[in-house]
């Protein structure tokens, strides 16, 4: 099975604005709960480049590995996640509305692992998770918005 995660925020900033931000991998742990970002490669830049999260709290957390197989600055950037507990695809996509105001889609594609009980699993979670994204893409805009003004 696979389990989808989508969100779409609007902000109030220029599209490469919001680029420099979201491709900040270092600084993602400032808008995304629980979790810091790195570069492996270089600086997470291009096609190639691999990016690492470690997700947690204390010493229970999981570590998402993730390689970029589309770069299309300042507007689409595609990921592969190769890790041993997250397993798919993902990326964000930055649309300009205006010269100070776009749209940020953010999209996670990836294997539910369980079977028909990892299924029924995700069907109950998805609401929660759908709900977390949320949250996070507006922290987010909270933060680009207010270094901006």
């Amino acid at each position: 099975m696979t389990g989808l995660l989508r969100e779409r925020v609007v902000l109030e900033a220029s599209a490469q604005t919001v680029w420099d931000h979201v491709v900040d991998w270092g600084a993602q742990s400032e808008w995304i709960p629980l979790t810091r970002a790195r570069a492996v490669t270089g600086d997470g830049r291009g096609v190639g480049a691999l990016v690492e999260a470690r997700t947690g709290l204390g010493p229970v957390g999981f570590l998402d590995t993730m390689t970029i197989t589309h770069w299309d600055p300042p507007r689409r950037c595609e990921l592969l996640h190769t890790g041993r507990v997250v397993r798919g695809d993902g990326g964000f996509e930055v649309t300009p509305l205006g010269p100070l105001r776009c749209e940020l889609y953010w999209w996670e594609r990836f294997a539910v692992p369980g079977g028909p009980l990892g299924a029924l699993g995700w069907k109950l979670l998805a609401p929660t998770a759908g709900v977390g994204l949320r949250a996070t893409l507006h922290r987010f805009r909270r933060r680009v918005e207010g270094s901006t003004g």
